[in-house]
């Protein structure tokens, strides 16, 4: 299979555990290339020891994970030519210059000095930061710190970029410019696999998402498979002028459907059913022939705040003791630190 046909990302069946706690459990998923696809999920859930295993800075315990058909142990070096991380706790060298601290990495990564000046510009322009090039990172915002440490991820030209929390800290102003600098590099050809708790920001930047909870995976596919359901079935609310005894009745005897249920005290009627067997306007006919009066009849969109509260479960994850006795001690892989 070609390197274009391919995911860029492939994870199969991974697991990861410190200690007594099981961070993974044999989640499954792919990212296909030139998308942005999101990776969400509550604090504990696997997110961070997934983008280090993908990042080549811990070995999978027990699985296989391939990014661009390269396995992230046994080829790890080439895995990290293609790949720029930005984690969401980052060091910067306060004393250096903004051009400083951008060409001591091209340098680590061999460019010369001619090579190094155009990168340094092309991504100083990119991340709109042209103007600060001279200034100490020390007096920088945290917003322009998180710009300059995009900007450090991209001088190596990665095809793909794990992005770990990059909106973290930042005002509202900030993470638009951010989300514009990522749509940007997607239209440039890359790949993001971005982590976030910025919901309402994901669901509009992410064509892709997988939702992480304790160590699984609850969901994986795109985004507007999340919001309109696993593409079997469908569901619909219905709104009466008033209550009517037989509109429910009715509405079960239609072919194909699979619950209906009365979500408030107001005269509506959620209604799902399977697509291939059940027409809309059938639902609405049957509620006409029994003599109902109608307002209001739309198909339910699940965004992906609710999508998220639904598939996910509240309070901390308990400690998975009788996994992590099974499974070997985290084992760590030299520091991504230069182009190896």
């Amino acid at each position: 299979m070609s390197e274009s046909n391919q995911p860029t990302i492939e994870i199969r069946d991974l697991h990861h555990a410190y200690k007594r706690q099981q961070a993974l459990c044999g989640i499954s998923f792919t990212v296909e290339p030139g998308s942005i696809h999101g990776f969400v999920g509550p604090n504990g859930a696997g997110k961070t020891t997934t983008l280090k295993i993908l990042a080549t800075l811990l070995k999978p315990q027990r699985g296989t994970v391939r990014v661009f058909g390269l396995d992230v142990v046994d080829d790890y070096k080439n895995v990290r030519r293609k790949t720029g991380f930005m984690p969401d706790h980052f060091s910067l060298y306060r004393q250096m210059t903004v051009q400083e601290y951008l060409d001591f990495f091209g340098a680590a990564y061999g460019m010369d000095l001619q090579e190094r000046t155009r990168v340094v510009g092309d991504v100083l322009a990119l991340t709109d930061m042209e103007t600060r090039r001279n200034d100490l990172i020390k007096g920088l915002s945290r917003g322009m710190q998180q710009r300059i440490s995009l900007a450090r991820v991209l001088v190596h030209d990665p095809t793909l970029l794990l992005l770990d929390e990059p909106a973290s800290g930042l005002d509202p102003r900030a993470r638009i410019e951010l989300m514009e600098i990522i749509r940007e590099l997607r239209r440039m050809g890359k790949t993001i696999f971005i982590s976030s708790h910025i919901l309402s920001e994901l669901a509009l930047l992410c064509d892709s998402v997988t939702i992480l909870d304790r160590g699984t995976v609850r969901y994986t596919g795109s985004i507007n498979g999340l919001n309109h359901g696993d593409g079997e079935t469908a569901d619909y609310l219905l709104t009466l002028a008033e209550e009517h005894p037989g509109a429910e009745a009715a509405l079960r005897k239609v072919g194909g459907v699979i619950d209906v249920t009365k979500p408030a005290k107001a005269p509506q009627y959620r209604i799902s059913f399977r697509k291939q067997q059940t027409d809309p306007n059938l639902l609405l006919r049957a509620a006409l022939d029994c003599g109902a009066q109608i307002l209001g009849f739309q198909e339910i969109v699940r965004h992906l705040n609710q999508a998220f509260m639904d598939l996910t479960e509240p309070g901390v994850p308990p400690v998975m003791v009788a996994a992590a006795e099974n499974t070997p001690p985290a084992t760590p892989v030299p520091e991504a630190g230069g182009p190896s």
